[in-house]
């Protein structure tokens, strides 16, 4: 009799940690603030209660400020972010969450738990945990 595979969820992959930026700063501070906290993305933080999240990534800030020539202080976060972010459920299979940012070309998604940001997965942190390989 062959043994059950236990199902690994987005909730046991996760990075707890969450660092957010305000949509009026700059490139540059958004450069800044991804080299201090070591990661490749910021959550826009929202206007209101009637606002979503954001994003904004490395490959935006490339795009939006390195590949057109851009001085990276005037250039705002708003301007290069991507609205609204798709989250995924804490309790979805990692297999699907890998099926996601495959097929949709993200690299990380954040996870939303009634209403609330509570983490994020990466395309390397579905590879590097323990649990996966």
């Amino acid at each position: 009799m062959e043994a059950q595979k236990t199902i690994i969820r987005a909730r046991d992959v996760m990075r707890p940690r969450l660092v957010t930026i305000d949509g009026m700063a700059t490139a540059k501070e958004a450069a800044d603030k991804m080299r201090a906290a070591h990661v490749s993305h910021l959550l826009v933080e929202k206007r209101g209660p009637d606002d979503v999240w954001a994003i904004i990534s490395i490959r935006d800030l490339i795009q939006g400020v390195i590949l057109p020539g851009r001085a990276a202080t005037d250039v705002n976060v708003f301007e290069l972010m991507t609205k609204p972010v798709v989250t995924v459920p804490p309790d979805m299979d990692i297999r699907y969450v890998a099926r996601l940012l495959h097929n949709t070309g993200l690299s990380q998604v954040p996870v939303e738990e009634n209403g609330a940001l509570i983490g994020m997965i990466s395309l390397s942190s579905l590879v590097l945990h323990e649990s996966v390989f």
